[in-house]
């Protein structure tokens, strides 16, 4: 007699604090034939501290599409299935979006058992406005989608929820502020854990911050949306510029760079190296 199709279950881990796993996705992922896991070593010790034994295999980034085709047609053949991440719940900014569409598409159940969150997490204690937001995960890394991304959250009236590694935190802060201007901001890192730290100021301020804290874990950002009671880009400078733009006008006035960018960065509040920096990117993209 043929078998039912299993069920795949997305279980939300957790973020830092390990009291934060329900008692409901602990009793999933005892039950289930087979766990998928974005890191299985990690996955482990999260295993062994729960006592929990159900086999383990990976599923990740680069493995998705031959190992998702797997994880189906054990789907398929009445298996039940639960997903992992790292952290949080699977599907977001991770591969495991991917390996929904392909089960669903297949026919096969999907049971999402909720949990932490560190975009949801991060924007409830922002001091933000959370009635309407925007997740935009993490930034495309250089080029022409990095830049058109900025744009469009340039003008984002919602309020925005982003996610940055600490090796980019830095850049990213200081494109923001170049973009952006003095707009309210909240950053937060090592949520949940010991040493958590949620700092709320403007995008010029967390910048510097972030400069005299060393980088430590990931990063949530949860950023003021624009609007006319809200301080935009162009409130970075007195003339209705943003910093780089203002510089760019400074030197077609026939001011030396180094002038342009001494004057706008004591306006702005964003590093002369950074904004040197930003700007001669700029000026590379159009040569």
């Amino acid at each position: 007699m043929p078998q039912g199709k299993g069920v795949l279950y997305l279980c939300a881990t957790p973020i830092g604090n390990l009291e934060d796993m329900s008692p409901r996705v602990l009793r999933v992922l005892g039950e289930v034939d087979l766990v998928a896991a974005e890191d299985t070593r990690h996955t482990l010790k999260l295993f062994s501290h729960f006592d929990i034994h159900t086999p383990l295999t990976s599923y990740h980034e680069h493995n998705k599409k031959s190992k998702g085709e797997n994880l189906l047609q054990q789907l398929l053949d009445g298996k039940n299935v639960a997903l992992v991440s790292d952290a949080g719940l699977p599907g977001i900014s991770d591969p495991g979006e991917e390996l929904v569409v392909l089960v669903t598409a297949a026919g096969v159940d999907v049971v999402p058992l909720p949990g932490p969150s560190a975009a949801l997490t991060a924007l409830v204690a922002s001091g933000l406005p959370t009635g309407r937001f925007v997740f935009e995960g993490f930034l495309p890394v250089r080029g022409k989608q990095r830049r058109q991304r900025l744009e469009e959250i340039k003008t984002e009236k919602r309020t925005i929820i982003l996610y940055e590694s600490p090796h980019r935190i830095k850049t990213t802060l200081t494109e923001l502020a170049a973009a952006l201007g003095g707009r309210r901001a909240a950053i937060a890192r090592e949520l949940t854990k010991k040493y958590e730290e949620i700092r709320r100021g403007t995008l010029p301020e967390l910048l510097e911050w972030c400069r005299a804290n060393g980088p430590r874990g990931e990063y949530t950002l949860v950023l003021e949306g624009a609007g006319e009671e809200m301080p935009a880009a162009e409130d970075m400078v007195p003339d209705g510029k943003t910093a780089v733009e203002r510089v760019l006008e400074l030197e077609s006035q026939s001011v030396a760079r180094n002038e342009a960018i001494k004057r706008v960065a004591r306006l702005s509040g964003i590093n002369r190296r950074e904004l040197y920096d930003l700007v001669a990117r700029l000026k590379d993209k159009d040569n």
